[in-house]
């Protein structure tokens, strides 16, 4: 299958595939993002609102306790460091980037827990600049269905799926793998019987690769 014919099919499979993490501006979701690392966007969104609530600005956050920050989203793993690091990007926003979230790469990942993969998100979902990110669900796909070999590490990934996917499907085809290995091809537990793409799945030979490098 070509990867029009792949993004076509899950087209048709999540038609809604979208941003699942609620934020209501750029600053938002890029707190959000970093929030969600090693936890699900469902545990992320039971705790923004009375994060954002308290803390709705890159000010405000700057300048919080932070205890008080720990305490709005102590529900989710690693909030500690989390919460290091929002309010160090905050300040970062307050006194090089007038308070307002830049749109470049190298902006964004100059700020405390910006990654690619976050920077990424933030680039396709609030600016709509063309980007993949490369979470933990879209480099399972990619690797699943054949779009990047198994060894291959995110960035790797990332660079594959922006030469075979075409440019202007980009921001669309990171939600649709997202949506893809949230709720049908899961890491445990795949829908394989019920897959479309079982003739080019690549899940053995994935599977056989970790076990041998654990």
């Amino acid at each position: 299958m070509t990867t029009d014919e792949i993004l076509d099919q899950l087209e048709i499979m999540f038609p809604d595939a979208h941003c699942e993490l609620i934020h209501k501006n750029p600053f938002e979701l890029l707190v959000a993002v970093v929030l969600s690392a090693q936890t699900t966007d469902n545990a992320v969104n039971k705790v923004t609102p009375a994060l954002f609530e308290s803390f709705p600005d890159p000010k405000t956050m700057a300048n919080a306790d932070i205890k008080d920050i720990e305490d709005k989203i102590k529900r989710i793993g690693l909030y500690r460091n989390k919460a290091r690091s929002i309010q160090n990007l905050s300040k970062s926003l307050l006194t090089s980037f007038d308070g307002n979230v830049p749109q470049s790469m190298k902006d964004l990942t100059s700020l405390a827990g910006v990654g690619r993969k976050t920077a990424n998100v933030v680039r396709s979902v609030c600016f709509d600049i063309p980007s993949i990110a490369v979470d933990t669900h879209v480099e399972r796909i990619s690797k699943r269905l054949g779009l990047a070999k198994v060894y291959d590490s995110v960035e790797v990934v990332e660079q594959k799926l922006k030469r075979k996917i075409k440019r202007e499907r980009w921001n669309k085809a990171h939600h649709l793998f997202i949506f893809f290995g949230r709720y049908f091809c899961t890491a445990r537990n795949p829908q394989c019987n019920n897959c479309p793409f079982q003739n080019i799945c690549k899940k053995e030979k994935l599977e056989k690769y970790k076990n041998q490098n654990k």
